[in-house]
């Protein structure tokens, strides 16, 4: 047991930290297996809660939860949130047992973690920056591959296609650029059936009903919208792309305040692990010696 105060200290704030992330990470990661392991359950759950406390749904919004407990975008929630959620416990599990064990392997694991993590973001941050014209580049080529690849029109829809809808009724946009990544996405034209052919753009593309949209209903105003675009009925001009960039730098004081934050809590678990691992050794150094 480690009798220095600081010691004691730093032990305690890294079990209760670690502790609530392992409770948090277990969590994620329980739920990302049920969701792998037995979808269906997880629909007809869904469903039956929704029936079950007596909720009257429009056909729009009994539409919206059929698209996100289609099977393709549970799956791929799933394997999502057992990613994170594996993630989190891994690296909690290690400070949490570390501490509570007093085990200068687990702690030294622990802060190596965290210091490979720090790197990588520090490393990241200075890429962007100094290279920011061919960050801008690549990023913009990923995205327009997502919508190239995995953009499906209603009815079709999986995790891609759900997060695309969503970023574009809450922010307002349509695309990467513009409604021309539609055009060219071969996902989109693949899914389009014959009575559909005219389709030009998504309906989250469209200025949506206001009360709908709070809803995640997406129904157009103007329900010529999706075959017949133009800047009075939608986005079609406004790429969420820039729409983000326009964001991040009107808050830029609350994305370094938060980039700071993260760093400081990395940086202080960095700091307790290896001040607890000195102590753990000193004081068995000292049992061994006398």
């Amino acid at each position: 047991m480690v009798a220095d105060c600081g010691a004691t200290c730093a032990k305690y704030l890294l079990c209760l930290f670690n502790f609530v992330f392992f409770v948090v990470g277990s969590a994620v990661l329980s739920v990302g297996i049920w969701l792998a392991a037995d979808k269906d359950s997880f629909i007809k759950l869904t469903r039956f809660s929704t029936l079950n406390e007596g909720i009257q749904l429009d056909e729009n919004a009994q539409n919206v939860i059929r698209e996100f407990t289609e099977p393709k975008v549970i799956e791929q929630g799933a394997y999502i949130l057992i990613a994170i959620g594996a993630f989190i416990f891994i690296i909690s599990f290690l400070g949490y047992c570390g501490a509570i064990k007093e085990s200068r392997v687990l702690l030294t694991a622990y802060g190596l973690f965290l210091i490979i993590i720090f790197a990588l973001q520090v490393a990241a941050i200075v890429l962007i920056t100094v290279y920011k014209t061919h960050a801008d580049k690549h990023t913009q080529e990923f995205l327009k591959d997502t919508v190239n690849k995995y953009y499906k029109v209603k009815g079709e829809a999986n995790a891609v296609t759900l997060g695309w809808d969503l970023i574009m009724s809450q922010m307002e946009c349509c695309g990467v650029n513009n409604s021309g990544d539609f055009s060219k996405s071969k996902a989109w034209l693949d899914g389009v059936d014959k009575e559909a052919i005219k389709r030009q753009v998504p309906e989250t593309c469209c200025i949506l009903e206001p009360e709908e949209r709070r809803r995640n209903n997406w129904v157009p105003a103007d329900e010529n919208c999706i075959y017949s675009p133009s800047t009075a009925n939608s986005y079609i001009n406004k790429g969420c792309y820039n729409k983000f960039k326009t964001w991040v730098q009107s808050n830029l004081n609350l994305v370094i305040g938060a980039v700071v934050g993260v760093a400081a809590v990395q940086l202080l678990g960095i700091i307790f692990s290896f001040c607890l691992c000195k102590a753990v050794g000193n004081e068995r150094d000292y049992h061994y010696k006398y």
